[in-house]
Protein backbone atom coordinates (compact mmCIF):
# COMPACT_ATOMS: atom_id res chain seq x y z
CA UNK A 1 0.00 0.00 0.00
CA UNK A 2 3.03 2.30 0.10
CA UNK A 3 3.41 4.19 -3.20
CA UNK A 4 5.80 6.70 -4.76
CA UNK A 5 5.02 10.27 -3.59
CA UNK A 6 7.55 11.96 -5.87
CA UNK A 7 6.12 11.26 -9.34
CA UNK A 8 5.77 14.40 -11.43
CA UNK A 9 8.26 16.53 -9.53
CA UNK A 10 10.32 18.83 -11.75
CA UNK A 11 14.03 17.97 -11.57
CA UNK A 12 16.73 20.57 -10.92
CA UNK A 13 18.55 21.34 -14.17
CA UNK A 14 22.33 21.04 -14.50
CA UNK A 15 22.91 19.04 -11.31
CA UNK A 16 26.61 18.19 -11.11
CA UNK A 17 27.37 15.56 -8.46
CA UNK A 18 30.87 14.86 -7.20
CA UNK A 19 32.73 11.79 -8.38
CA UNK A 20 32.12 9.98 -5.08
CA UNK A 21 28.50 11.09 -5.06
CA UNK A 22 27.99 9.90 -8.61
CA UNK A 23 29.55 6.54 -7.90
CA UNK A 24 27.57 6.17 -4.70
CA UNK A 25 24.32 6.99 -6.44
CA UNK A 26 25.09 4.53 -9.21
CA UNK A 27 25.62 1.83 -6.62
CA UNK A 28 22.19 2.45 -5.06
CA UNK A 29 19.84 2.60 -8.07
CA UNK A 30 17.52 0.85 -8.50
CA UNK A 31 17.56 -0.42 -4.91
CA UNK A 32 15.17 -3.32 -5.44
CA UNK A 33 17.10 -4.81 -8.35
CA UNK A 34 20.46 -4.40 -6.67
CA UNK A 35 19.22 -5.95 -3.45
CA UNK A 36 17.96 -8.91 -5.46
CA UNK A 37 21.37 -9.34 -7.09
CA UNK A 38 23.08 -9.39 -3.71
CA UNK A 39 20.50 -11.80 -2.24
CA UNK A 40 21.07 -14.17 -5.14
CA UNK A 41 24.79 -14.10 -4.35
CA UNK A 42 24.30 -14.80 -0.64
CA UNK A 43 25.22 -18.51 -0.86
CA UNK A 44 28.58 -17.56 -2.39
CA UNK A 45 29.07 -14.62 -0.02
CA UNK A 46 28.63 -16.97 2.93
CA UNK A 47 32.14 -18.21 2.30
CA UNK A 48 33.65 -14.71 2.27
CA UNK A 49 35.15 -13.80 5.64
CA UNK A 50 36.68 -10.74 7.31
CA UNK A 51 40.35 -10.26 6.42
CA UNK A 52 40.93 -7.32 8.76
CA UNK A 53 40.73 -8.96 12.20
CA UNK A 54 43.83 -8.38 14.29
CA UNK A 55 45.01 -5.23 12.52
CA UNK A 56 46.77 -2.74 14.79
CA UNK A 57 44.89 0.59 14.90
CA UNK A 58 46.54 3.98 15.02
CA UNK A 59 47.44 4.27 18.70
CA UNK A 60 48.22 7.03 21.19
CA UNK A 61 51.96 6.83 20.57
CA UNK A 62 51.46 7.27 16.82
CA UNK A 63 49.27 10.34 17.31
CA UNK A 64 51.70 11.82 19.84
CA UNK A 65 54.50 11.44 17.30
CA UNK A 66 52.37 13.25 14.71
CA UNK A 67 51.95 16.24 17.01
CA UNK A 68 55.68 16.30 17.74
CA UNK A 69 56.38 16.26 14.02
CA UNK A 70 53.81 18.99 13.35
CA UNK A 71 55.29 21.25 16.02
CA UNK A 72 58.79 20.72 14.65
CA UNK A 73 57.55 21.75 11.20
CA UNK A 74 55.85 24.81 12.71
CA UNK A 75 59.10 25.91 14.28
CA UNK A 76 60.97 25.33 11.02
CA UNK A 77 58.43 27.39 9.06
CA UNK A 78 57.86 30.14 11.62
CA UNK A 79 54.21 29.21 12.27
CA UNK A 80 52.74 29.76 15.73
CA UNK A 81 49.68 27.50 15.46
CA UNK A 82 47.55 25.64 12.93
CA UNK A 83 43.76 25.69 12.67
CA UNK A 84 41.99 22.60 11.32
CA UNK A 85 38.29 21.97 10.66
CA UNK A 86 36.63 18.52 10.88
CA UNK A 87 37.78 16.01 8.32
CA UNK A 88 40.68 13.68 7.77
CA UNK A 89 43.31 16.09 9.09
CA UNK A 90 41.44 16.56 12.36
CA UNK A 91 41.19 12.79 12.72
CA UNK A 92 44.87 12.42 11.82
CA UNK A 93 46.08 14.74 14.56
CA UNK A 94 43.43 14.43 17.29
CA UNK A 95 41.22 11.42 16.55
CA UNK A 96 38.12 13.63 16.62
CA UNK A 97 35.62 12.22 14.15
CA UNK A 98 33.19 15.05 13.50
CA UNK A 99 31.26 16.69 10.70
CA UNK A 100 31.32 20.19 9.28
CA UNK A 101 28.31 22.43 9.69
CA UNK A 102 27.59 26.10 10.12
CA UNK A 103 28.61 25.62 13.79
CA UNK A 104 32.40 25.69 13.97
CA UNK A 105 34.31 22.86 15.56
CA UNK A 106 38.06 23.31 15.15
CA UNK A 107 41.34 21.92 16.37
CA UNK A 108 44.12 24.39 17.09
CA UNK A 109 47.60 22.88 17.30
CA UNK A 110 50.05 25.31 18.94
CA UNK A 111 53.78 25.29 18.30
CA UNK A 112 54.23 24.21 21.92
CA UNK A 113 51.95 22.44 24.37
CA UNK A 114 48.68 20.57 23.98
CA UNK A 115 46.15 21.21 21.23
CA UNK A 116 42.82 22.89 21.83
CA UNK A 117 39.43 21.77 20.53
CA UNK A 118 36.86 24.55 20.10
CA UNK A 119 33.30 23.28 19.77
CA UNK A 120 29.71 24.23 20.61
CA UNK A 121 28.85 23.76 24.29
CA UNK A 122 26.12 21.21 23.58
CA UNK A 123 28.42 19.18 21.30
CA UNK A 124 31.28 18.83 23.78
CA UNK A 125 30.28 15.42 25.20
CA UNK A 126 29.95 13.96 21.70
CA UNK A 127 33.21 15.47 20.48
CA UNK A 128 35.07 14.09 23.49
CA UNK A 129 33.97 10.54 22.58
CA UNK A 130 36.60 10.32 19.83
CA UNK A 131 39.22 12.74 21.17
CA UNK A 132 42.37 10.58 21.24
CA UNK A 133 45.08 13.00 22.44
CA UNK A 134 45.48 15.13 25.57
CA UNK A 135 43.86 18.46 24.70
CA UNK A 136 42.13 21.45 26.19
CA UNK A 137 38.49 21.84 25.14
CA UNK A 138 36.95 25.30 24.93
CA UNK A 139 33.25 25.69 24.19
CA UNK A 140 31.09 28.44 22.78
CA UNK A 141 27.42 29.16 23.26
CA UNK A 142 24.95 29.77 20.45
CA UNK A 143 25.06 33.55 20.97
CA UNK A 144 28.89 33.69 20.92
CA UNK A 145 31.45 34.00 18.14
CA UNK A 146 33.45 30.74 17.97
CA UNK A 147 36.38 32.46 16.24
CA UNK A 148 36.63 34.81 19.21
CA UNK A 149 37.10 31.68 21.34
CA UNK A 150 39.86 30.51 19.00
CA UNK A 151 41.47 33.96 19.20
CA UNK A 152 41.25 33.82 22.99
CA UNK A 153 43.16 30.55 23.07
CA UNK A 154 45.87 31.96 20.81
CA UNK A 155 46.21 35.07 22.94
CA UNK A 156 46.38 32.99 26.12
CA UNK A 157 49.21 30.96 24.57
CA UNK A 158 50.92 34.22 23.47
CA UNK A 159 50.66 33.18 19.82
CA UNK A 160 48.40 35.95 18.52
CA UNK A 161 51.33 37.88 17.12
CA UNK A 162 52.79 34.94 15.21
CA UNK A 163 51.71 33.59 11.79
CA UNK A 164 48.73 31.24 12.11
CA UNK A 165 48.46 28.40 9.60
CA UNK A 166 45.07 27.57 8.10
CA UNK A 167 44.60 24.01 6.86
CA UNK A 168 43.90 24.11 3.13
CA UNK A 169 40.34 22.69 3.24
CA UNK A 170 39.10 25.07 5.94
CA UNK A 171 36.15 27.17 4.83
CA UNK A 172 36.32 30.89 4.16
CA UNK A 173 34.11 31.83 7.10
CA UNK A 174 36.67 30.29 9.48
CA UNK A 175 39.56 32.12 7.81
CA UNK A 176 37.68 35.41 7.62
CA UNK A 177 36.25 35.11 11.12
CA UNK A 178 39.68 34.49 12.65
CA UNK A 179 41.18 37.39 10.69
CA UNK A 180 38.50 39.66 12.14
CA UNK A 181 38.78 38.28 15.67
CA UNK A 182 42.57 38.36 15.63
CA UNK A 183 43.40 41.39 13.57
CA UNK A 184 47.03 41.46 14.61
CA UNK A 185 47.85 37.98 13.27
CA UNK A 186 49.09 36.98 9.85
CA UNK A 187 47.15 34.03 8.45
CA UNK A 188 49.19 31.70 6.24
CA UNK A 189 48.90 28.31 4.58
CA UNK A 190 49.36 25.34 6.90
CA UNK A 191 50.52 23.14 4.01
CA UNK A 192 54.15 23.01 5.18
CA UNK A 193 52.88 21.46 8.41
CA UNK A 194 49.82 19.41 7.47
CA UNK A 195 51.12 18.17 4.14
CA UNK A 196 54.56 17.81 5.67
CA UNK A 197 53.12 15.27 8.10
CA UNK A 198 50.38 13.54 6.13
CA UNK A 199 52.24 13.03 2.86
CA UNK A 200 54.87 10.87 4.56
CA UNK A 201 53.21 7.68 5.75
CA UNK A 202 54.54 5.71 8.71
CA UNK A 203 54.77 1.90 8.84
CA UNK A 204 51.50 1.83 10.81
CA UNK A 205 49.71 3.79 8.08
CA UNK A 206 51.22 1.70 5.30
CA UNK A 207 50.03 -1.47 7.04
CA UNK A 208 46.42 -0.22 7.06
CA UNK A 209 46.65 0.86 3.43
CA UNK A 210 48.00 -2.57 2.56
CA UNK A 211 45.07 -4.18 4.37
CA UNK A 212 42.58 -2.00 2.49
CA UNK A 213 44.22 -2.92 -0.82
CA UNK A 214 44.19 -6.62 0.07
CA UNK A 215 40.45 -6.38 0.71
CA UNK A 216 39.83 -4.72 -2.65
CA UNK A 217 41.90 -7.28 -4.55
CA UNK A 218 40.12 -10.14 -2.79
CA UNK A 219 36.75 -8.57 -3.65
CA UNK A 220 37.77 -8.27 -7.31
CA UNK A 221 38.74 -11.92 -7.38
CA UNK A 222 35.35 -12.86 -5.97
CA UNK A 223 33.37 -10.60 -8.33
CA UNK A 224 35.17 -11.15 -11.64
CA UNK A 225 33.96 -14.73 -12.31
CA UNK A 226 30.41 -13.72 -11.32
CA UNK A 227 30.03 -10.98 -13.95
CA UNK A 228 27.43 -12.23 -16.42
CA UNK A 229 26.02 -11.15 -19.76
CA UNK A 230 23.17 -8.65 -19.29
CA UNK A 231 24.41 -7.20 -15.99
CA UNK A 232 24.54 -3.43 -15.55
CA UNK A 233 27.41 -1.52 -14.02
CA UNK A 234 25.32 -0.82 -10.93
CA UNK A 235 24.65 -4.52 -10.45
CA UNK A 236 28.32 -5.39 -10.72
CA UNK A 237 29.12 -2.56 -8.31
CA UNK A 238 26.57 -3.91 -5.82
CA UNK A 239 28.33 -7.29 -5.82
CA UNK A 240 31.69 -5.54 -5.29
CA UNK A 241 30.32 -3.53 -2.39
CA UNK A 242 28.80 -6.61 -0.77
CA UNK A 243 32.04 -8.58 -1.07
CA UNK A 244 34.10 -5.66 0.24
CA UNK A 245 31.93 -5.40 3.34
CA UNK A 246 32.12 -9.13 4.00
CA UNK A 247 35.89 -8.94 3.72
CA UNK A 248 36.04 -6.24 6.40
CA UNK A 249 36.31 -3.05 4.35
CA UNK A 250 34.03 -0.04 4.30
CA UNK A 251 33.21 0.33 0.62
CA UNK A 252 34.04 3.83 -0.63
CA UNK A 253 33.08 3.37 -4.29
CA UNK A 254 32.42 0.42 -6.60
CA UNK A 255 32.24 1.66 -10.17
CA UNK A 256 31.81 -0.61 -13.20
CA UNK A 257 31.81 0.95 -16.66
CA UNK A 258 30.68 -1.15 -19.61
CA UNK A 259 31.34 -0.65 -23.31
CA UNK A 260 31.36 2.98 -24.42
CA UNK A 261 31.00 4.16 -20.80
CA UNK A 262 34.58 2.97 -20.23
CA UNK A 263 35.76 5.67 -22.66
CA UNK A 264 34.82 8.31 -20.06
CA UNK A 265 37.01 8.00 -16.94
CA UNK A 266 34.15 8.41 -14.45
CA UNK A 267 31.44 6.92 -16.61
CA UNK A 268 28.15 7.89 -18.17
CA UNK A 269 24.57 8.29 -17.00
CA UNK A 270 23.50 5.89 -19.75
CA UNK A 271 22.77 2.31 -18.68
CA UNK A 272 25.06 -0.17 -20.41
CA UNK A 273 24.85 -3.95 -20.09
CA UNK A 274 27.55 -6.58 -20.30
CA UNK A 275 27.73 -8.28 -23.68
CA UNK A 276 30.24 -10.47 -25.47
CA UNK A 277 33.17 -8.42 -26.70
CA UNK A 278 32.39 -5.48 -24.42
CA UNK A 279 35.03 -3.82 -22.25
CA UNK A 280 34.34 -3.86 -18.51
CA UNK A 281 36.31 -1.26 -16.53
CA UNK A 282 36.02 -1.30 -12.75
CA UNK A 283 37.38 1.33 -10.34
CA UNK A 284 36.89 0.38 -6.70
CA UNK A 285 38.19 1.23 -3.27
CA UNK A 286 37.49 0.80 0.42
CA UNK A 287 38.54 2.09 3.81
CA UNK A 288 40.08 0.02 6.58
CA UNK A 289 40.47 1.81 9.91
CA UNK A 290 40.49 5.16 8.16
CA UNK A 291 42.90 4.36 5.30
CA UNK A 292 41.91 3.86 1.69
CA UNK A 293 42.60 1.69 -1.33
CA UNK A 294 42.05 2.52 -5.00
CA UNK A 295 42.37 -0.19 -7.65
CA UNK A 296 41.13 -0.32 -11.26
CA UNK A 297 40.86 -3.39 -13.48
CA UNK A 298 39.79 -3.75 -17.12
CA UNK A 299 38.87 -6.82 -19.13
CA UNK A 300 36.69 -7.90 -22.01
CA UNK A 301 33.64 -10.08 -21.46
CA UNK A 302 34.17 -13.10 -23.66
CA UNK A 303 37.06 -12.78 -26.10
CA UNK A 304 39.07 -9.60 -26.60
CA UNK A 305 39.80 -8.51 -30.16
CA UNK A 306 43.21 -7.45 -31.43
CA UNK A 307 42.63 -3.72 -30.91
CA UNK A 308 41.40 -4.24 -27.35
CA UNK A 309 44.42 -6.39 -26.52
CA UNK A 310 46.80 -3.82 -27.96
CA UNK A 311 45.26 -0.99 -25.95
CA UNK A 312 45.36 -3.06 -22.75
CA UNK A 313 49.05 -3.86 -23.28
CA UNK A 314 49.85 -0.21 -23.95
CA UNK A 315 48.23 0.86 -20.68
CA UNK A 316 50.09 -1.92 -18.86
CA UNK A 317 53.33 -0.56 -20.33
CA UNK A 318 52.28 2.92 -19.23
CA UNK A 319 51.96 1.64 -15.67
CA UNK A 320 55.43 0.12 -15.86
CA UNK A 321 56.89 3.37 -17.22
CA UNK A 322 55.35 5.37 -14.38
CA UNK A 323 56.62 2.92 -11.77
CA UNK A 324 60.12 3.01 -13.22
CA UNK A 325 60.12 6.83 -13.29
CA UNK A 326 59.15 7.10 -9.61
CA UNK A 327 62.53 7.60 -7.98
CA UNK A 328 63.55 9.33 -4.76
CA UNK A 329 64.17 13.01 -5.43
CA UNK A 330 62.49 13.07 -8.84
CA UNK A 331 59.82 15.77 -9.30
CA UNK A 332 56.37 14.18 -9.02
CA UNK A 333 55.42 15.64 -12.38
CA UNK A 334 58.25 13.80 -14.12
CA UNK A 335 56.36 10.52 -13.67
CA UNK A 336 53.44 11.91 -15.66
CA UNK A 337 55.80 13.32 -18.27
CA UNK A 338 57.49 9.94 -18.81
CA UNK A 339 54.16 8.24 -19.53
CA UNK A 340 52.95 10.95 -21.91
CA UNK A 341 56.20 10.90 -23.84
CA UNK A 342 55.67 7.24 -24.69
CA UNK A 343 51.96 7.67 -25.38
CA UNK A 344 52.79 10.45 -27.85
CA UNK A 345 55.16 8.09 -29.69
CA UNK A 346 52.23 5.70 -30.07
CA UNK A 347 50.12 8.48 -31.56
CA UNK A 348 48.02 9.45 -28.53
CA UNK A 349 47.48 12.98 -27.26
CA UNK A 350 49.62 14.99 -27.33
CA UNK A 351 49.41 16.03 -23.71
CA UNK A 352 45.94 15.53 -22.30
CA UNK A 353 44.14 15.37 -25.64
CA UNK A 354 42.03 12.40 -26.73
CA UNK A 355 42.38 9.69 -27.80
CA UNK A 356 44.90 9.31 -25.00
CA UNK A 357 45.34 9.97 -21.29
CA UNK A 358 43.03 12.84 -20.36
CA UNK A 359 43.75 12.84 -16.62
CA UNK A 360 46.84 12.83 -14.41
CA UNK A 361 48.89 9.64 -14.19
CA UNK A 362 48.25 9.36 -10.45
CA UNK A 363 47.20 11.01 -7.21
CA UNK A 364 48.30 10.89 -3.63
CA UNK A 365 46.35 8.55 -1.37
CA UNK A 366 46.06 7.81 2.34
CA UNK A 367 43.20 8.68 4.67
CA UNK A 368 41.58 10.36 1.68
CA UNK A 369 41.22 8.64 -1.66
CA UNK A 370 42.73 11.71 -3.32
CA UNK A 371 45.46 13.56 -1.41
CA UNK A 372 48.30 15.90 -2.31
CA UNK A 373 50.43 15.67 -4.27
CA UNK A 374 49.59 14.39 -7.75
CA UNK A 375 51.64 12.73 -10.45
CA UNK A 376 50.76 15.47 -12.92
CA UNK A 377 52.73 17.61 -15.36
CA UNK A 378 54.29 20.59 -13.64
CA UNK A 379 54.26 19.22 -10.08
CA UNK A 380 57.73 19.92 -8.71
CA UNK A 381 57.46 18.29 -5.27
CA UNK A 382 60.34 15.78 -5.01
CA UNK A 383 59.37 12.19 -4.32
CA UNK A 384 60.34 11.03 -0.84
CA UNK A 385 60.16 7.83 1.17
CA UNK A 386 56.70 7.32 2.67
CA UNK A 387 54.76 9.05 -0.11
CA UNK A 388 51.91 7.02 -1.63
CA UNK A 389 50.39 7.32 -5.09
CA UNK A 390 48.05 5.70 -7.55
CA UNK A 391 49.51 4.62 -10.90
CA UNK A 392 46.64 4.75 -13.43
CA UNK A 393 47.68 5.96 -16.90
CA UNK A 394 44.49 4.95 -18.73
CA UNK A 395 43.92 5.42 -22.43
CA UNK A 396 40.46 6.44 -23.66
CA UNK A 397 38.99 6.40 -27.16
CA UNK A 398 35.80 8.54 -27.17
CA UNK A 399 32.78 6.77 -28.59
CA UNK A 400 34.42 3.36 -28.31
CA UNK A 401 36.00 2.24 -25.04
CA UNK A 402 38.82 2.85 -22.61
CA UNK A 403 41.29 0.87 -20.54
CA UNK A 404 42.49 1.83 -17.06
CA UNK A 405 44.74 -0.26 -14.87
CA UNK A 406 45.31 1.24 -11.44
CA UNK A 407 47.53 0.05 -8.64
CA UNK A 408 48.94 2.11 -5.81
CA UNK A 409 52.54 2.20 -4.64
CA UNK A 410 54.55 3.73 -1.84
CA UNK A 411 58.03 5.18 -1.98
CA UNK A 412 60.93 3.65 -0.06
CA UNK A 413 64.57 4.67 0.11
CA UNK A 414 65.19 2.05 -2.59
CA UNK A 415 62.35 3.16 -4.86
CA UNK A 416 58.65 2.36 -5.25
CA UNK A 417 56.86 -0.73 -3.96
CA UNK A 418 53.41 -1.90 -4.98
CA UNK A 419 50.48 -2.25 -2.62
CA UNK A 420 48.93 -4.49 -5.28
CA UNK A 421 50.64 -6.30 -8.14
CA UNK A 422 49.45 -5.16 -11.59
CA UNK A 423 47.47 -7.79 -13.50
CA UNK A 424 49.27 -10.20 -15.82
CA UNK A 425 47.14 -9.83 -18.95
CA UNK A 426 43.70 -8.98 -20.31
CA UNK A 427 42.91 -12.69 -19.96
CA UNK A 428 44.01 -12.76 -16.29
CA UNK A 429 42.86 -9.27 -15.26
CA UNK A 430 42.46 -9.68 -11.50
Amino acid sequence: GVTDMTAGLKPIDHFMPSRRGLLGAAALLPLVNLAAIVRAAEPDLAGVTDMTAGLKPIDAAERAARLVRAQALMRRNGIGAVLIEPGSSMIYFTGVLWRRSERLTAAIIPVEGEPCIVTPFFEEPSVRETLAVPAEVRVWQEDQNPLAVVAGFLRDRKLAGRPIGIEETARFFAFDGLARALGEAKLVSANPVVRGCRMIKTPAELALMQAATDVTIAAYRWVHPRVEKGMTGSEIGALMTAATRRLGGDAEFSMALIGEASAYPHGSREVHRVADGQVVLMDCGCTVQGYQSDVSRTWVHGTANTAQRKLWEQVAEGQRIAFAAARIGAPAGSVDDAVRAQYAKWGYGPGYKLPGLSHRTGHGIGMDGHEPVNLVHGEVTPLAAGMCFSDEPGIYIPGQYGVRLEDCFYMTADGPRWFSTPPASIDAPV
